[in-house]
């Protein structure tokens, strides 16, 4: 699988927009895929910890908060990576496609939220330089997201309650969650054009 296949399959992609989700309720992140010597790798941050950020410790893309000072979450998406890992998307990587908006609730309130995702391809080997809200940065192979196998179970638990999660467990770390959601629509898509 190469980069070019990315691209094909967001190509004609119509994603699964979320407008009816406030704007000041949208968060924006970038799926950072670069072209490794025999594969493709994934970008993955796992999120410092911190006790009022519900996604505290997981692993995500970098990205965050569309704030009002950002014209579009594209330039949320933008921004967040250069603040996070350090990565100037606008001069190193070329964007390649949106996924479909994801929806959450946060748990102090039943609205909706929705995190827009975008598609990039780094160029070249631009070295990362996380920040405070990172605790590491960590580039995972494309032939581990797609095989099926690697796909496992964690409990989580919610309010006491230990409640099964599909996820990937890679060198100790828990892919789980909206990200596996992303990631999953990603390979299939993929793997669409693939077939």
């Amino acid at each position: 699988m190469r980069v070019q296949d990315v691209a094909r399959a967001l190509a004609g992609f119509q994603p699964r927009l979320r407008d009816e989700v406030e704007a000041q309720r949208k968060a924006a992140v970038a799926a950072i895929l670069r072209q490794a010597a025999h594969e493709v790798e994934v970008l993955l941050i796992r999120r410092a910890e911190h006790p009022r950020d519900p996604w505290s410790g997981h692993m995500a893309f970098p990205g965050g908060r569309v704030d009002p000072a950002d014209a579009t979450p594209l330039a949320a998406a933008v921004r967040e990576t250069r603040e996070e890992v350090g990565l100037d998307l606008e001069r190193d990587a070329r964007l390649l496609g949106r996924l479909s908006d994801a929806i959450t609730f946060r748990r102090a309130a039943d609205v909706p939220a929705a995190i827009v995702p975008f598609v990039f391809e780094l160029r070249g080997d631009p070295p990362l330089a996380i920040n405070h809200e990172v605790q590491e940065a960590v580039w995972v192979p494309w032939s581990f997201l797609a095989d099926e196998g690697n796909r496992s179970w964690f409990l989580w638990r919610r309010q006491g309650i230990p409640i099964p999660m599909p996820c990937y467990r890679y060198g100790g770390r828990v892919i789980w969650g909206l990200t596996l959601g992303m990631l999953s629509e990603l390979v299939t898509l993929v793997r669409r054009v693939a077939s």
